[in-house]
């Protein structure tokens, strides 16, 4: 049984009770959440050990925001050597979950690669294989469910499929400044112009469904009419394709598969709250996995910043996956570099909406590095901070460790300092009044 049957039973798996252990709270929590479909747990059976050396997490807006981490070769550099290292970095620096994009190199050993080494879930988006060394007008049903079929027996734990891009749809992207930026959507746009017929992968819904029950494959229904900029945000064409993705969240669902549904893209801050909440009411709650949202248009090399702040407010407002943005969105290929500088970006998103919405014991570090920055401990803050490595390096190197004041104030001016010894000096005052005079 998959996760979510398990959950409907009652029934308590390893992998609930390890996410609990995760979350700090009950395995019975966990399991009424899954078995909601407010929380899915992507954990393919055969990526689970004893197969795979997956430790399971759970995604959903009950429990902590998570953060993804895209990856992957492009026809342009392709090493899985090189993608391998970028799964480190990522999980190094925050990534609860990876997705293996590539579209250049041997796409079957790097996802092998990946998968072999991957401590977290590792989702894939099956129509980037299906068209390698053919035209996407050659895709049929054989080939589509064969790719799927291949990717799930090979442990791969979420996958993205642009089921809720109908035929209907494509007269609204004309209306658009950007078109369709999907490349799964912009793909499948393509073939059912071509051919004059429905999307292929609603239409084999349920047989896609079959083989992700069997290995226990989270759907992550992917939005093929994201908006790619502010001009396009909920627009007709992103909110058709939503309506239909809430039909085939309870599709999923019944069929016993998990589901979580991907979402925006680029959209004004303004309009983050609204997609977030429509998106629960079409989709009866199942998890959000949102790109950014990236808030403005006009800071290539920055959108780790424009995207981690719309992210921040959509993780508040409804949101339960963070995909991150990395400073080469819009410009190339992301380096290691790019993927620890997204992962932290939007880690700190993450954590800065989980503190809002007051997550039980979520604030216990702050207040820990607080209380260290209060006492000019400095080992300790190193040791409570995210990338205490970072940090330190930081740190003026002119200064001793054990210096009661940093290089921005010096000694004198040090607020803090002052402050501790003014309390010293209060508390040594009210002591020395509480000694009764000599005789």
């Amino acid at each position: 049984m998959t996760q979510l049957e398990s959950a409907r039973q009652r029934t308590i798996t390893p992998a609930m009770q390890r996410v609990a252990e995760r979350e700090n709270v009950t395995s019975t929590f966990i399991r009424d959440q899954v078995g909601r479909g407010r929380v899915v747990i992507p954990a393919n059976v055969n990526h689970l050990p004893p197969n795979g050396r997956l430790d399971p997490i759970g995604i959903g807006r009950p429990i902590r925001t998570k953060v993804n981490a895209n990856l992957g070769a492009s026809p342009v550099a392709s090493s899985k050597e090189g993608e391998l290292e970028k799964l480190e970095w990522a999980v190094r620096y925050g990534a609860d979950a990876v997705m293996d994009l590539s579209t250049g190199g041997d796409l079957n050993e790097i996802r092998q690669h990946l998968l072999a080494n991957a401590t977290v879930p590792l989702g894939t988006v099956p129509i980037y294989e299906m068209i390698v060394n053919r035209p996407v007008e050659a895709l049929t049903p054989a080939i589509i469910l064969e790719t799927i079929e291949r990717h799930a027996r090979q442990g791969v734990d979420f996958m993205t499929l642009h089921a809720g891009l109908l035929k209907e749809h494509l007269p609204l992207v004309a209306k658009r400044t950007a078109g369709i930026v999907s490349r799964g959507g912009s793909l499948l746009a393509r073939w059912m112009t071509y051919h004059n017929r429905e999307n292929p992968i609603y239409e084999l819904f349920d047989d896609i469904s079959a083989i992700l029950r069997q290995y226990d494959v989270t759907y992550s229904l992917g939005d093929g009419l994201r908006p790619g900029c502010l001009a396009d945000a909920t627009d007709q064409a992103q909110m058709a394709e939503l309506r239909t993705l809430g039909e085939l969240v309870q599709r999923a669902r019944e069929a016993g598969v998990q589901v979580m549904v991907e979402g925006p893209g680029h959209i004004p801050y303004h309009e983050i709250e609204l997609n977030m909440l429509v998106q629960q009411e079409l989709c009866d709650g199942a998890p959000f996995y949102v790109l950014g949202p990236v808030v403005a248009d006009i800071f290539p090399g920055y959108d780790h910043i424009t995207s981690a702040i719309g992210a921040t407010a959509a993780a508040f407002h409804g949101a339960a996956f963070l995909c991150y943005v990395t400073p080469r969105e819009h410009l190339g290929l992301p380096t290691r570099d790019d993927v620890r500088m997204g992962c932290v970006a939007h880690r700190i998103a993450a954590h800065a909406a989980d503190i809002a919405r007051g997550l039980p014991a979520i604030r216990e570090h702050d207040d820990a590095m607080a209380r260290a920055r209060a006492a000019l401990d400095w080992p300790r803050q190193f040791e409570l901070a995210f990338d205490g490595e970072t940090a330190r390096g930081l740190r003026d190197g002119a200064l001793p460790e054990e210096a009661d004041y940093c290089g921005m104030c010096g000694r004198d001016w040090c607020a803090m300092r002052i402050t501790r010894d003014l309390e010293r000096e209060r508390n040594e005052a009210a002591a020395n009044q509480s000694v009764p005079p000599r005789e």
